[in-house]
C-alpha cells in the first residue's frame, strides 16, 4: 500500500462510493435493455461479459466487458483526481468488493475479471496493458476463459514486481485470493477436463 496520506474520513467516502460505484450490474442492465433475458437464467447465472456472450450477442458481451472495466477505473481515478493515490488503492479495491458482492443483487455478484483488469489500467497502465495482455494469450491458446482469468490474476504480483511498483503487491494479492476464490467451481472442472471454451451457450457456472 502507498502511505497513508489522507483522512480516514475521506478513505471512507472513496470506499463507500467505489463500492456502489462497482455494485452497478452492468450485464444484468445491457442484457434487459437489449431484451437478452435475466442472465441469472442463462447459461452459468453470472452476472460478467463471460455469461452474457453466451446469449450469442457479442456487442452486449462487449459492452460489458467495457462497463465492467470502466467502473473500477473510474473509481480508482476519481480517488486519485479528488484525494490520493491510497484513496485510489481503496476505492479500487472496494469496487472490486462491490463487483463480487454488490447490495442490488443481495450481495450474489460476479467473478470480477473485466473489473479487476479495469482497475490495474488505471492505476498504472503499463501494469494493466500486461495483465491483459496475459488474459489474452492463455484464452486464445486454451479457449478457456476461466483459465485466462485465473493466469492473469496469479501473475499480476509478478508484473508488478518486474515493472517496480511493490506498494502494489497487497492488493494485487488480495485481487488474487478473491478471484481464485471466485473461480473455485471452474478450477475443479479445469482439472477434470470439463470446462467449457469460450463462446459456448450451454455452459457450466
Amino acid at each position: 500500500m502507498p502511505e497513508i496520506s489522507s483522512t480516514y474520513q475521506m478513505l471512507a467516502l472513496a470506499a463507500i462510493a467505489g463500492y456502489l460505484l462497482g455494485s452497478i450490474p452492468f450485464g444484468m442492465v445491457i442484457a434487459r435493455v437489449m431484451g437478452l433475458g435475466n442472465l441469472r437464467d442463462i447459461g452459468s447465472g453470472n452476472i460478467g461479459a463471460t455469461n452474457v456472450l453466451r446469449t450469442g450477442n457479442k456487442g452486449a458481451a462487449a459492452a460489458t466487458l467495457i462497463f465492467d472495466a470502466g467502473k473500477g477505473a473510474v473509481a480508482v481515478l476519481v480517488a486519485r483526481a479528488l484525494i490520493g493515490e491510497d484513496a485510489a488503492q481503496i476505492a479500487g479495491l472496494a469496487a472490486f468488493l462491490g463487483h463480487l458482492f454488490p447490495i442490488w443483487l443481495r450481495f450474489r455478484g460476479g467473478k470480477g475479471v473485466a473489473t479487476f483488469l479495469g482497475i490495474l489500467l488505471a492505476l498504472y497502465w503499463p501494469l494493466g496493458v500486461a495483465t491483459c495482455a496475459t488474459w489474452l494469450v492463455i484464452a486464445i491458446l486454451s479457449r478457456m476463459s476461466s483459465l485466462a482469468a485465473l493466469a492473469s490474476a496469479a501473475l499480476a504480483p509478478m508484473w508488478m514486481i518486474l515493472l517496480q511498483h511493490g506498494e502494489l503487491l497487497l492488493l494485487g494479492a488480495i485481487f488474487t485470493v478473491l478471484i481464485y476464490v471466485r473461480h473455485a467451481a471452474n478450477l475443479t472442472r479445469i482439472k477434470a477436463g470439463t470446462e467449457p471454451k469460450i463462446g459456448r451457450k450451454n455452459s457450466a457456472p
